[in-house]
């Protein structure tokens, strides 16, 4: 494995430990101990530190001390108003681009989100929810409303580990079923109109106080994910 895809398998796996909440708001994140964990050098802990840094998922401090990050309520606000402008983008370009084939792969994508949610797997519960909406930004085939979406998307599941109350998955999965329903019909006013719904609610959930959250130790949280990005799965 090259020393970039290693960096990047580190990036990716701490970027999921945080979309799955499994690091919570406020963990520290010693250069040392990832390194040792993934079996990096700290320069290459560094670059991908500074990636998530750059997605708003962690803070740097004066002494290079990172953390996962804790958005603030205003913050906050200010994402959902970016993200809700961006997914009515993303359905109104999904249904002008519409194919049979999108609904297949949404509806799959669905089933994934029901077979977690029937076998309690909260975490990836979390992170498919996020899913399905990159998903649709991908179907819109704009690569920059796509990446700031999954940037919008990603930081909205950190404010939620920060803000709000546990996942709801069955609201998810239904609501997803709904806004398929209305991207199949073409009717782009009323799945624009079930996205801002469902984006609503989302944003309730997570504008909450800040709930009190259990230190763990680093090692045993990042153990899974960095043999996850070990074997390059």
């Amino acid at each position: 494995m090259s020393l970039s895809t290693k960096a990047d398998g580190a990036y990716l796996a701490l970027r999921r430990a945080i979309v799955e909440h499994a690091l919570k708001p406020g963990t520290k994140l010693p250069e040392d101990k990832l390194a040792e964990q993934f079996g990096i050098s700290r320069t290459l802990v560094r670059a991908a530190l500074a990636r998530l840094a750059a997605d708003g998922l962690i803070d740097i401090g004066n002494k290079r001390t990172a953390a996962v990050a804790r958005p603030s309520l205003e913050e906050a606000r200010a994402v959902f108003e970016v993200r809700r402008c961006l997914e009515a983008e993303v359905v109104r370009l999904v249904i002008a681009k519409w194919k049979p084939s999108m609904g297949t792969a949404l509806e799959a994508h669905v089933r994934e989100e029901r077979a977690a949610a029937a076998e309690r797997q909260a975490t990836a519960s979390i992170r498919l929810a996020g899913e399905f909406h990159i998903k649709l930004a991908e179907m819109a085939a704009n690569p920059i409303l796509q990446r700031y979406l999954d940037e919008v998307a990603t930081r909205c599941s950190l404010i939620l580990a920060v803000h709000g109350r546990p996942h709801s998955s069955e609201c998810a999965i239904s609501e997803h079923r709904d806004l398929i329903k209305a991207l199949r019909g073409g009717d782009s006013n009323k799945a624009v109109a079930l996205m801002q719904a469902h984006l609503n609610g989302i944003e309730e959930r997570a504008l909450l106080p800040a709930l009190a959250n259990d230190e763990e130790e680093l090692a045993v949280i990042l153990a899974p994910y960095a043999g996850a990005a070990g074997s390059g799965s």
